[in-house]
Formats: C-alpha cells, structure tokens, sequence
C-alpha cells in the first residue's frame, strides 16, 4: 500500500484534490459510449451487436475495457433486458419473462422492450463505471414510469451526498423514495467504491436507516446504482452465474452513476455529455 495513501477507519480510500481529474476522464468516457450506443436501440438489434459496438468504442479511445476478463466474463458490457436485473450476458438468450408473448428466442430487441446497459472502462489507470435505461420503440406506461421512478431514486441518492452524511443515509433516500412509488428496491446488489481499483470499500446500500453506516468525507469515490422492481424485490442467479432476475418476473430497471464526495456536497464523474442519460433524450 502506498504510504500516502489515506484509508477511514472503514477501509475507505480518500483521494485527493488532484484525482478528481482522472475519474472525471474515464466517467466522460463511460457516458460518452453509452451516449454513442443510444441510436442504436431499435427493434431487431440484437445484444451481442450492441456489445460489439462498444468493444469498439472502447478500442478505438485507447482505453481498457474493465469487464472483459474480470471473473472470467468476456464482454464489454452487460446488457440487462427487462425482468434482468443487473449482470445480463450480451448475446444470451434473453430469458423468457411473465406474459411474454413476443415468441422471443434469442438475444434480439423487440419492441416495448426495457434495457439496462452497463459499461466500465479504464482510463490511465481510473475506473469510470456508469449504467442506464433504453427503450425500444413505444413502451408500456407502467415501463415508462418504473424508468422515471428509478431515475429520480437515484438523484435522490446523490442529493444525500455530502461530508457528515452517512451511506445510511444515501440509501433511505433511495429507499423512501422508490417505496412511496409502491416499487421495491432490490437488496442482493449494492454500489461501491471505485478509483484505481474496479470494486473496493465501500458497499454502497440501496436502503437503509438515516444516520447509520460510515460517515461521507471528502475524497470518497463510489457508484450508486439502485435497482427498482415493479413487483418484489427477491432476485435470484441463473445458471450461468452471472445473470439476476426478478424472482416474480417482474420488470426491473437500473441507473448507476459514480461519485466523488467534495467539500460541500459531490461531483458526478458520469454525466452525459450529449444529455443522453434519461431514455426521454430524443
């Protein structure tokens, strides 16, 4: 371990001043990509084009796709549709939902479809980590609204954001919110802490009680990255090991930003530079 490295009581990291640069360079990256994929959402894609993509994209900037080789996974992203919480495998076989009527038989978008879709990269050494939600074509309003819901319990996440707050607090504003929508938040995944590792301290809670868990300083770096059901909030692994899903079937969506804890409040390290975050864009 570096001997100016600053580590709280917790095992967390503090940066400092002058690496708030480097995530903000690999964040930009991140978004930029997802904002590059965006066009290309549309009936009769197929996941494992979409990846393809951003493998590319990851290429042609220079950087280091974080997720290809990680645990053995071979992707550039993780591609999540619909009842899929997080981790679904670009090219799999989508698996089938409640209701599903499209005669579905592979990993090729349809209309009315939801997707999350998730990318890390690494830029000079700085991990930028960022997810968001797509739409093909028209989409139920019951979709729309869990999309919104889960956007706004997300911004409510970060608002929570600032030097003496604890992650108790990050997470009952998460939860508070998404539960007055009568929506649930999925607890078997967290957010954590990222810089110049992928995962690190802390796990960052999804709910939680106000006030509890480690106390925000300055120089932290972490995602958020809530994940909202429509139905219950149990998930359960399929057999490949990496792909979660609503134990209920039901939808579920996900939006994920990283962070840096400032002074007065936080920076957000992955914001759209095209203002494409919010599938409402075009």
């Amino acid at each position: 371990m570096d001997d100016k490295m600053r580590v709280t009581k917790e095992g967390i990291r503090l940066y400092d001043s002058a690496d708030f640069a480097g995530m903000h360079a690999a964040g930009k990256l991140a978004a930029e990509i997802l904002d590059r994929v965006a066009p290309m959402i549309a009936p009769g894609v197929t996941t494992a084009e979409l990846d393809a993509a951003i493998e590319a994209m990851v290429d042609e900037a220079g950087a280091v796709s974080a997720t290809i080789g990680y645990k053995g996974y071979k992707h550039a992203s993780c591609i999540s549709l619909n009842h899929v919480v997080c981790h679904g495998i670009p090219g799999s076989k989508t698996p089938k939902m409640k209701n599903d009527k499209t005669g579905r038989k592979h990993d090729e978008l349809v209309e009315g479809d939801i997707l999350n879709i998730d990318v890390t990269v690494v830029v000079d050494g700085w991990y930028g980590d960022t997810s968001r939600m797509y739409k093909v074509g028209k989409i139920k309003s019951f979709a729309d609204r869990l999309i919104q819901v889960t956007h706004d319990a997300l911004m409510e996440g970060i608002a929570a954001v600032k030097p003496g707050n604890t992650f108790g607090d990050i997470g009952h504003a998460i939860q508070k919110y998404a539960e007055a929508q009568r929506m649930s938040v999925v607890r078997d995944f967290c957010g954590h802490g990222l810089g110049r590792v992928f995962h690190s301290p802390p796990n960052v809670l999804h709910y939680g009680r106000p006030g509890t868990g480690a106390v925000l300083e300055e120089g932290m770096f972490f995602t958020i990255e809530p994940m909202i059901n429509l139905g219950r909030p149990e998930t359960k692994i399929l057999s490949d090991d990496w792909t979660a899903i609503t134990r209920d079937k039901s939808l579920s969506a996900q939006f994920e930003h990283s962070v840096g804890v400032t002074a007065d409040g936080c920076e957000i390290f992955t914001l759209s530079p095209a203002g494409k975050f919010h599938p409402t864009w075009d």
